[in-house]
């Protein structure tokens, strides 16, 4: 459906609730079956209007839309769902919700606020870990949406009009909103375009830090890029990636934090942790040897390399980045390992014999340290040769390098 913001939002509000009445639901059931026929977009807004009116047909195939996107990660609950454009893209993933919920009501806590509520996310997973919860946000979109959702999925979910940082600013022995657990999401996007200064987000940093000093029991979502300088005294950071890719940063409150960084990466549904109870330092350099270990992004942001060369019997390739090496391959959630077999200075018309020599036609190409881009390097590196090689540029010793390895 359009987003809140190309309509006004009473009138996104009104037609979120005619989706969710009898006829709103066969005009959803009808879009998805447009979309699974893969029906032109032209043709099946055309159908859906003149089967159920314009109020219906064009909100049900937006609506039908943001489901097909959600599916993927809140599976066959998306199709009881409402979102918009704008709440789908804030939602976090729900397995990592409950993880959160779970660890956050740990210590006892039964009264929960999610502290910006966008479609609900939290909110269904405190609810589904057992707490009373209630869900505020100043957006009528956003509580029309976690209403519904909560609704939907059998859930009980008090959702209030309230303004979060008039909420923190009055939170008082360890309580908010009444609640003695919170979650906090700020909005870090505006018009489009993310908002890297924390005091440009929506509430800003202040309130963060507010919520952290008044309530022990509370985790902040944040940007995975945050400054380390800005964790504030005896809160815990941790920075969560899957399948590779980091997908959240959290601050847990002074109450649940264990540890002083954490990270946590989740492969083939597994979820391994990673902690430290101090910053470890830098791991030590050596030149490369028979393997290279590629970190995961989860590792290197939570700055726990270190800990995991030490693990490893690895040092680094170079003082300043992020590429480990050790004589053997590593068994480790942590890395992705790849046998080095030659390594030499910086040279396309160098690195194009070899690979021609070793009958070399395909290449991936990762970077580190490096301008060079990537993509433009695999077309110059593409040959008529059927072996493939992973192609690493990065520095050694501060010098440009390529390292080639088996993939």
């Amino acid at each position: 459906m359009p987003s809140e913001v190309e309509q006004p939002v009473e009138e996104v509000v009104r037609q979120l609730r005619a989706l969710a009445t009898p006829e709103g639901a066969a005009a959803l059931a009808r879009a998805r079956a447009l979309l699974a026929d893969r029906t032109d977009v032209v043709a099946a807004l055309s159908r859906l209007r003149a089967e159920f009116g314009a109020d219906l047909g064009g909100p049900a195939w937006g609506v039908a839309r943001q489901r097909e996107k959600a599916r993927a990660a809140f599976g066959p609950d998306a199709d009881r769902m409402l979102f918009t454009g704008d709440t789908l893209e804030q939602a976090g993933r729900p397995e990592l919700a409950d993880r959160r919920a779970a660890r956050l009501l740990a210590g006892g806590a039964t009264t929960a606020v999610d502290l910006g509520c966008a479609a609900g996310t939290e909110s269904l997973a405190l609810a589904r870990a057992g707490a009373d919860v209630v869900a505020v946000d100043r957006d009528p979109v956003a509580r029309e949406l976690t209403a519904h959702n909560a609704a939907a999925l059998g859930l009980a979910v008090q959702v209030r009009d309230a303004d979060v940082v008039e909420l923190v600013a009055a939170a008082r022995d360890g309580r908010v909103a009444g609640c003695t657990a919170a979650v906090l999401d700020p909005a870090r996007r505006a018009g489009g375009r993310r908002v890297l200064d924390p005091a440009g987000w929506s509430p800003p940093w202040s309130t963060v830090v507010a919520l952290l000093d008044a309530v022990p029991c509370c985790v902040v979502k944040v940007a995975p890029g945050l400054d380390h300088d800005r964790v504030p005294e005896g809160v815990e950071a941790e920075w969560v990636s899957v399948g590779g890719s980091i997908v959240e940063a959290l601050l847990w409150g002074r109450g649940v934090s264990t540890t002083w960084r954490r990270a946590t990466v989740v492969r083939a549904g597994a979820v391994h942790e990673l902690c430290a109870d101090a910053d470890p330092g830098r791991a030590p350099v050596a030149a490369p040897r028979g393997w290279l270990h590629e970190p995961d992004p989860a590792v290197i942001r939570s700055g726990l390399v270190a800990t995991v060369a030490d693990q490893l019997g690895a040092t680094l390739v170079d003082g300043q980045i992020a590429y480990l090496t050790s004589d053997a391959p590593a068994d480790s959630p942590w890395v992705t390992s790849y046998r080095i077999t030659d390594v030499l200075p910086f040279s396309v018309k160098r690195l194009r014999g070899l690979l021609r020599e070793r009958g070399i036609g395909r290449v991936v190409v990762k970077r580190r340290g490096s301008a060079v881009e990537p993509e433009a390097l695999v077309k110059q590196l593409r040959g008529k040769g059927e072996g493939r090689a992973v192609v690493v540029v990065t520095r050694v010793a501060d010098v440009p390098t390529v390292l080639l390895c088996e993939p």
